[in-house]
């Protein structure tokens, strides 16, 4: 995904599917972080090294943070870059990132660290519960899909993950 010029009203992607929800929500945004941090724009500019007409213009929305600085300001707010752009996504978005995905990229992304961030018993669980006795009847099941149904690994894995899903689903 190839992210072009950020511009107030525009869309955030060369395909137009990541847009704004309000033209004029950047700059308040980036006040209220700042609020919510007890920072004035005089500290804004002491940690991001940039001048007061540059974060003013921010705040009305006149220009908007390149990449680079807006992941600086994200941090400095303790928020996310989502968070502090506030873009909309919806499934097509999704879908459009899951198949610009190159497979040798997710392979070297450790998605159980990536996601413990959002659901931290991901990073703890390994520790309090007795994964081998799961594995295996894991195992078996994946197994019996593969001989049963002629899956390969990965179909097989993704068939058993969707049941999974559906069974919580229905318990949720």
């Amino acid at each position: 995904m190839k992210l072009v010029l950020l511009v107030p009203g525009k869309t955030y992607n060369e395909d137009r599917t990541c847009r704004r929800r309000n033209e004029n929500e950047t700059g308040e945004q980036l006040v209220q972080c700042a609020k919510k941090k007890g920072l004035s724009q005089e500290d804004v500019v002491e940690k991001l090294g940039v001048s007061r007409q540059t974060i003013s213009k921010w705040e009305t929305d006149e220009t908007l943070p390149g990449i680079c600085q807006s992941k600086k300001l994200a941090v400095l707010y303790g928020i996310s870059l989502d968070e502090l752009i506030e873009y909309d996504v919806d499934e097509k978005e999704i879908q459009d990132m899951i198949d610009q995905t190159d497979d040798k990229v997710s392979r070297k992304v450790n998605w159980n660290r990536v996601w413990s961030r959002k659901y931290p018993v991901l990073a703890a669980y390994q520790k309090e519960v007795d994964t081998a006795e799961y594995a295996e009847q894991l195992g078996r099941l994946l197994d019996n899909l593969k001989k049963e149904y002629g899956y390969g690994e990965l179909d097989a894995m993704l068939v058993l993950k969707d049941i999974l899903a559906s069974v919580w689903k229905k318990r949720s």
